[in-house]
């Protein structure tokens, strides 16, 4: 009897679990799911972000120079140079604006010109190039006039990366400014500058006076200098150009019949329905290849629906060396690229021996590493791949010195860890389709993607 009003010892232990379970769920579960869906965040959106770890350093500096003053305003120099290493400007060009900070007006340009003139109604005498509160200037096309060319101009708006060619990496032309300001007090300096290279993707900071430019005579027996000097930096972002990728890798080996294939949608397929197979009858219609002024494509209809497939082949294995085989294939039928760039990140790259049908140079971004690439066609023989269809690729071979310390084609260390197409990063296949060694004790390991969707279904549960 004694024993009926005391509580079982069992249940105590049980109603102290739940408690320990509630307060588990009241302080561990919001925790849990804040670092689940930032892990989740950082595996979805990672190529949000806009720093390039392969080109720390690299952006679009435009540099005006003050030359002289006239009576009322300044004829200046404007320069724009593309220090990314890898990362150009096609066809059809750069646009730059920008707006005045007073009632400025463009007497004249050489070398360029500004898309519209505006409302100059109110002049009675000459009348300016453009009166617009925010002109938009384009670069000339080559042929014009020579009495209209400036220095580094009339390229179509064409900058080359720097590491591809520095020479052509500059762009340049002059503009004389009315009902401006005539010294250094009294000038105002444009605001708001925009950039287009040729589609979004850059964002340019506010206009900073710096120490003045200091030229050379042809001699170089004499120095001269601007009489005012300031810069506007540019960088890229690719996840302000497009929300999602323009190119994609396949990957195959000599060891394995399988290819491993671009991503199904891994450009998005939100073109599907305007693509156009490669037997269509409309590719003989006249015009088909023209490009439109929104540069929307017209692509080839694939599973993967990108502009540019990669593909990386392991070819042959030697004693000391390796070999590798990249094909470019365009699947645009409105796009030529000019100047195209392909850079890969792969540790054997430090040890490349040669390059047979591609220009190739090493980027070291970090003293320390050199495991990145830079690929690019010889001038006047491939540097222009061509739109899709027969002549629509371009491709190489690699041979590379193998370091039998790290050297092995277990587990995909064969194939590029990450791999750019004109400064875009591309789209790569999940690692467990890689192509494997046969015959071994393979173990699949767990996709990027997998382990996202686990995460996510998790998070979902605990809610």
């Amino acid at each position: 009897m004694e024993f009926k009003n005391q509580a079982n010892p069992a249940q105590e232990n049980l109603h102290e679990s739940k408690e320990c379970y509630q307060r588990w769920r009241c302080y561990l579960v919001p925790e849990l799911k804040f670092y689940l869906m930032a892990i989740l965040y950082v595996m979805m959106f990672s190529h949000a972000v806009a720093y390039d770890p392969l080109d720390p350093t690299g952006n679009i500096t435009i540099k005006w120079d003050v030359m002289s003053w006239t009576a009322d305003g300044y004829v200046a120099a404007v320069t724009m140079n593309n220090f990314q290493m890898y990362r150009g400007i096609m066809s059809p060009g750069w646009t730059l604006g920008w707006n005045w900070a007073k009632k400025e007006v463009i007497w004249t340009m050489v070398g360029s010109q500004t898309t519209e003139q505006g409302d100059c109604s109110k002049f009675k005498g000459g009348v300016p190039h453009c009166c617009k509160r925010n002109p938009t200037v384009v670069d000339f096309l080559p042929g014009v006039p020579y009495n209209q060319q400036f220095s580094n101009c009339c390229k179509g708006g064409v900058l080359a990366g720097w590491a591809q060619d520095p020479t052509s990496s500059v762009s340049a032309f002059q503009v004389s400014v009315g009902l401006a300001g005539t010294s250094n007090k009294t000038v105002k300096l444009p605001k708001n500058f925009t950039l287009l290279g040729p589609g979004p993707g850059y964002t340019c900071g506010p206009a900073k006076i710096v120490p003045s430019t200091v030229f050379l005579t042809p001699d170089r027996r004499r120095k001269t200098q601007a009489l005012m000097t300031w810069n506007v930096t540019c960088t890229y972002s690719q996840f302000l150009a497009s929300k999602n990728p323009s190119c994609c890798v396949s990957f195959s080996s000599f060891y394995n019949d399988s290819i491993t294939p671009c991503p199904s949608c891994a450009c998005g397929c939100q073109n599907k329905k305007n693509c156009i197979r490669s037997d269509s009858k409309l590719l003989h219609k006249a015009g088909i290849n023209t490009p439109k002024k929104d540069n929307t494509p017209l692509l080839q209809c694939t599973h993967h629906m990108c502009p540019i497939r990669v593909h990386w082949h392991v070819k042959l294995n030697y004693k000391d060396y390796w070999r590798v085989k990249v094909a470019i294939t365009n699947f645009n039928y409105r796009m030529n690229y000019t100047q195209w760039s392909l850079v890969a990140q792969h540790p054997n790259l430090n040890n490349v021996t040669q390059v047979f049908s591609f220009d190739y140079k090493p980027l070291v971004p970090y003293e320390s590493i050199n495991d990145t690439g830079m690929f690019y066609g010889m001038k006047f023989y491939n540097d222009l791949l061509m739109e899709a269809g027969p002549q629509g690729n371009v491709q190489s071979e690699l041979l590379m010195q193998k370091n039998k310390d790290t050297f092995t084609f277990k587990n995909g260390w064969a194939f590029p860890r990450k791999v750019y197409f004109n400064g875009d990063e591309c789209k790569l296949p999940p690692p467990d389709t890689y192509p494997f060694l046969p015959n071994s004790a393979y173990a699949k390991p767990v996709a990027i993607s997998t382990l996202a969707a686990s995460l996510f279904l998790l998070a979902l549960a605990i809610w």
